[in-house]
């Protein structure tokens, strides 16, 4: 008899393990996925156009709060934990959930979820959201573009809207950005790399994905999202790691894994974080994974009107998953407005509206920041509404993206920009040398 599963997810990880293991083997039925983590992206049905065969009325998203029941109700035998950025303890006591009522629990490992490229392929992947990766990405791409390797980059997933229509996606342009009706989140990772003149892939079918990449790339860029482990085998595994949450590459999952599969790991924010949590984390690097090439490097900002800041009263925006799942409590617009002495970061709190004032209910600890939370055209909304109601003198930016081109502002706005700078040697191109 098939197995019957369940597989726990966010709208990422979730869907490329059903598809590169489950959708075609006759010895499973994926019975249901569940969502969490991301509004909103649960009722809806994983399509049968992407499902195959043996799906032929799709498969249903159901909220993770209903797993318990689910697992009884529809004889679920095992359940699949598919999301990332989570602590052990959290991935544990959902564990102890699913073996309570009956099922089978399991995490899937790199040798059955990961394609095999057919053209050389870097990996970059980080322990927790906000360490640094896409600065990284970055200077990886430059340094093999000035070498006259032609790229592009495939971003993890983030599927929201219509999953149909977001099979394979490639972004060249602006225009790109909105044909595909991308929310804030997508734009946050796409942008900077469009800014610098890099084809990015994106979508739902990573197989897909990355042959249509191969077509015109002569080095593929795995660009990770949050602390998850790369879909693809990789010719090199870069890592990077952020001291400023000195030991959560060891208690979030799944960053034991990429810690332990990296050639390079790059310790990031060097220039800000205390030397006694630099040496931790080195520590733990060098005890996980002995035989990993480790860089430090910094990532020093560049605010593109201080004015803006000095001696005013500012609202700062971060960038929403750093603060929300990453659990970051400040970012670079925070970290511009202490360095130009903003005379006041002003709470947000008292001006939010319904679903970023939900937010703020569901991350309590994000405090005197706004995230810029853009799942959907409501969130934005509420985004837009909140900003115009907040009182302050001048708007700090910390988001990778323009926030001007989807918001209006009704005070002086700087953006706050970020890139990677390696501190002493090895260098990322001196190790890209062997590469």
């Amino acid at each position: 008899m098939k197995k019957r599963v369940a597989i726990m997810g966010a709208a990422g990880r979730d869907f490329h393990n059903f598809n590169v293991y489950f959708r075609d083997n006759p010895e499973y039925e994926v019975v249901v996925f569940t969502a969490t983590q991301i509004p909103d992206i649960e009722g809806r049905v994983y399509p049968p156009e992407l499902a195959g065969d043996l799906y032929s009325q799709g498969i249903p998203i159901e909220p993770e709060d209903d797993l318990k029941r689910l697992i009884v109700e529809r004889k679920i035998d095992m359940v699949v934990f598919a999301y990332s950025d989570v602590s052990n303890q959290h991935v544990m006591e959902r564990s102890a959930m699913v073996n309570a009522a009956g099922a089978d629990f399991l995490l899937m490992g790199t040798a059955s979820t990961m394609i095999e490229p057919q053209k050389p392929l870097i990996s970059i992947t980080a322990t927790r959201t906000g360490s640094g990766k896409s600065q990284t990405t970055r200077r990886v791409c430059n340094i093999l573009k000035e070498r006259g390797r032609k790229l592009a980059v495939i971003r993890h997933p983030m599927p929201y809207g219509d999953l149909v229509k977001q099979v394979w996606q490639r972004f060249e342009t602006y225009a790109d950005l909105d044909r595909y009706e991308c929310t804030i989140e997508e734009r946050e990772e796409y942008e900077p790399h469009i800014d610098n003149g890099t084809i990015v892939y994106a979508g739902v079918d990573y197989e897909k994905i990355l042959r249509k990449a191969e077509e015109e790339a002569d080095v593929v860029i795995w660009d990770g999202g949050n602390n998850d482990f790369s879909f693809y085998r990789s010719d090199l595994s870069i890592v990077v790691v952020d001291p400023h949450r000195a030991g959560h590459e060891l208690l979030y999952y799944p960053s034991g894994v990429n810690l332990r599969t990296a050639d390079v790991v790059v310790i990031n924010k060097v220039d800000t974080a205390a030397l006694e949590d630099i040496h931790f984390v080195r520590e733990n690097v060098m005890a996980a994974n002995p035989e990993a090439k480790i860089i430090e490097a910094a990532s020093p900002i560049q605010v593109d009107n201080p004015a803006v800041i000095c001696d005013k009263r500012v609202l700062v925006i971060e960038d929403g998953p750093t603060l929300t799942h990453g659990g970051m409590q400040y970012g670079a617009g925070t970290i511009a407005a202490q360095r130009f002495r903003a005379r006041e970061i002003i709470d947000p709190r008292p001006y939010t509206v319904d679903s970023i004032s939900e937010i703020y209910r569901k991350y309590p600890e994000i405090g005197r920041l706004l995230p810029a939370m853009g799942y959907k055209d409501e969130q934005v909304r509420d985004l837009q509404e909140t900003v115009n109601r907040v009182d302050c003198e001048g708007i700090v930016i910390g988001t990778p993206i323009d926030l001007t081109r989807l918001l209006s502002f009704n005070v002086p706005v700087t953006r706050v920009r970020y890139e990677l700078q390696e501190i002493g040697s090895p260098t990322l191109s001196e190790l890209l040398e062997d590469f």
